[in-house]
């Protein structure tokens, strides 16, 4: 697996943008990292223990803290911080969330819910508009912060 060159906390857009060794750049919102968390608290402790998060659609990350040079843990708006995301599975994020978020809104779906349940009003679905390579994070005005 690819290793990642640059990793940068959008607060505004609440999304992560993390670059590779390999040239893929992904922007990975905050909601889509809060429902794949990889916890037990939501993947539980083996097939079908899943539980589905609901009202994440604002979520924001309060930090991140880097776990040796293999993962990073943020602690998410809600109070969420016991998820450690591996580089491989973060790059696993970024390269399936179209499908992932698809799976998601199914799952809502039959939950129940309207597909909108799991998306800020006016999202276009994860994967659809390509992560800015260079150009700067937050601050730099790239990406609407200031």
């Amino acid at each position: 697996m690819p290793n990642p060159t640059e990793l940068t906390v959008h607060q505004k857009s609440r999304v992560l943008d993390v670059a590779y060794d390999d040239g893929s750049a992904y922007s990975i919102p905050f909601e889509l990292m809060r429902v794949y968390s990889p916890s037990a608290e939501v993947k539980g402790h083996g097939p079908g223990q899943e539980v589905l998060q609901l009202g994440k659609r604002e979520v924001g990350i309060a930090d991140v803290e880097q776990v040796g040079n293999y993962a990073i843990k943020p602690t998410f708006s809600d109070g969420h911080d016991s998820g450690i995301f591996s580089w491989d599975y973060l790059y696993e994020l970024g390269r399936s969330q179209e499908s992932l978020w698809k799976q998601y809104v199914a799952r809502l779906q039959a939950a129940g819910f309207d597909e909108e349940t799991g998306r800020a009003p006016g999202t276009m679905l994860p994967g659809s508009a390509p992560a800015k390579s260079g150009g700067g994070g937050c601050g730099s005005g790239s990406c609407g912060c200031k």
